[in-house]
């Protein structure tokens, strides 16, 4: 029986067996990885992978799926995790000694920003992350400074990971096809970040482009005085989007040392 796309869950099917092998050698799976695909849907990635990998694990939400997951597969060739990809524990994955986690998916574009911030937990835990993305996030998550998509996305995230927009998917290339472009994203945890505690850089970033077209020093009165901005290497005129990570950093440890 085929499967109705479900609105509520974000449901666009991957079927372009074009872009499905362009992922895969992005992704380049060796037969040992400690695989995870987030969503698998009606399984066109994750057979596209089991060509390779021995074994993988899959977070499914979509009961209807995972039973159509469970008929298919051999549980010695899929482990299948019934739930909400935004409240697992991937900690939870068995990964051999030595190895970390390879994390793929199609990600719902309606969950796609809380899911990131999920995933961002385990970041010392996992090798990489290979996600297909709305374009526009995608965009926003590897910006620069000075660009006008940069902002809390890419600063938190850049915090946390080195980025590359790999390529665009047009929506021809999904079933039902959505309304936008989608790109495929490269995440790959940063070994060091920048010392500094990750709630108070997440205050002083949600604060600042709270109000993105005002200058800095009045983005964040009462969080720091002009004086502080300037320590931290700040230009107090300069507005949120201007200013790089490490200075968001420094910010940050004036409020809160890094321990």
């Amino acid at each position: 029986m085929k499967h109705v796309a479900r609105k509520r869950f974000g449901q666009n099917f991957l079927h372009d067996q074009h872009v499905l092998e362009a992922i895969t050698d992005a992704i380049a799976p060796t037969p040992g990885d400690a695989m995870v695909e987030i969503g698998p849907g009606l399984a066109a990635m994750t057979e596209q992978l089991m060509r390779t990998v021995t074994h993988m694990h899959v977070v499914e939400l979509d009961r209807d799926l995972v039973a159509r997951l469970e008929k298919n597969y051999s549980r010695d060739k899929l482990t299948i995790h019934a739930g909400d990809a935004l409240k697992f524990d991937f900690g939870t994955i068995p990964v051999p000694a030595g190895q970390k986690l390879r994390v793929v998916g199609n990600l719902p574009y309606n969950i796609s920003s809380p899911l990131l911030f999920h995933l961002a937990q385990f970041a010392p835990l996992v090798q990489d992350q290979h996600f297909m993305l709305q374009k526009e996030v995608v965009e926003r998550m590897v910006a620069e400074p000075g660009s006008k998509t940069y902002g809390r996305l890419s600063v938190m995230l850049q915090w946390r990971y080195n980025m590359a927009l790999l390529f665009v998917v047009p929506p021809e290339a999904f079933d039902p096809p959505p309304k936008v472009d989608s790109a495929i994203v490269r995440m790959v945890p940063v070994a060091q970040p920048l010392p500094c505690d990750e709630a108070t850089l997440e205050a002083v970033v949600l604060k600042a482009f709270s109000q993105r077209r005002k200058v800095i020093r009045n983005c964040l009165a009462g969080m720091f005085t002009e004086e502080q901005i300037v320590a931290a290497g700040i230009n107090p005129t300069d507005r949120p989007e201007a200013i790089g990570l490490a200075q968001y950093v420094a910010l940050a440890n004036l409020l809160k040392p890094a321990a």
